[in-house]
């Protein structure tokens, strides 16, 4: 099943999704990691399109959509719940169950609690963390720092694939038709000739002016359904003691949340083989 591309206008801005499966189907909202885009998703989204109506979007700054007018107060979790809660509504979403990769997980867990919007409270029916928790480590932070606001070129896109294979190795086993499909689908081409990654370098001021933007502990707290962690055995962002503290407050201490860590994988597991699948599908079914 191949997905159809869509625009909405939420916020103010055109932001570009990708839409799978049957309108009138149960609904999986699957967000992409920080500096990736929404075909990220491509692989669960058609594993799960006979069963789900699956929405991947590309965030503000991301992919098609458009990129931020004030960088520094929209590149941050509260703006991004703002867009979500329009896309909400837009597409005539009254409940989904969202799978969140890195930044894609956080911006579901603010938006999950109804503290930045309220008329998402008990709109979204499980939460799937992939790789992302209320608190993230200082190293790898300051690590993401470094390199997002400054996105390095290449002169061909073979060169950004192999730049890409390197740098996403934690993501565990990819195939080479899936390397080439998170390449091309997250390339522009610069005025100068070269290609880049296909996202706004400012985005990287969610660190720099709002540097606690992902200590979320208060909308964890807030939550009340079905939470999954999926920790990358590996992951340098999403540390053991953080994962144990998860299980002990807001929804694990209501006995909602489990954290499950999955082999072969750093920091994040790419959701595309039957082992990932597998724990997507007993979650939502679970979940549902």
């Amino acid at each position: 099943m191949s997905p159809t591309s869509r625009y909405a206008t939420c916020a103010g801005y055109e932001i570009h999704y990708t839409e799978w499966g049957a309108q009138d189907a149960p609904v999986v909202i699957a967000w992409h990691g920080l500096a990736r885009t929404g075909r990220d998703m491509d692989p669960l989204a058609a594993h799960l399109a006979s069963r789900y109506r699956v929405i991947c979007p590309d965030t503000l700054g991301r992919g098609l959509s458009q990129w931020a007018r004030a960088p520094q107060d929209e590149y941050r979790l509260s703006f991004y719940a703002r867009i979500a809660a329009d896309l909400f509504d837009q597409l005539g979403v009254e409940k989904a169950h969202w799978v969140g990769t890195s930044m894609g997980g956080a911006i579901g867990t603010v938006c999950a609690s109804g503290l930045f919007q309220p008329q998402l409270k008990g709109r979204i029916q499980s939460l799937l963390l992939n790789d992302n928790a209320p608190r993230l480590a200082d190293a790898a932070l300051e690590r993401i720092k470094a390199y997002a606001g400054h996105p390095p070129a290449f002169d061909t896109v073979r060169e950004l694939e192999a730049f890409f294979r390197q740098v996403y190795t934690p993501y565990g086993w990819l195939s080479d038709a899936q390397w080439c499909l998170l390449t091309e689908s997250s390339t522009r081409r610069l005025p100068d000739g070269r290609v880049t990654p296909h996202y706004d370098p400012a985005m990287v001021q969610q660190f720099t002016h709002h540097t606690n933007d992902y200590l979320i502990w208060d909308h964890y707290d807030a939550l009340d359904i079905p939470v999954l962690c999926l920790r990358g055995e590996e992951s340098d962002l999403v540390l053991r003691d953080t994962t144990a503290e998860m299980l002990t407050r807001g929804p694990g201490a209501r006995g909602l949340a489990q954290v499950v860590e999955v082999p072969g994988c750093g920091h994040a597991p790419a959701l595309n083989v039957p082992e990932h699948y597998a724990l997507v599908d007993g979650f939502l079914a679970r979940a549902s």
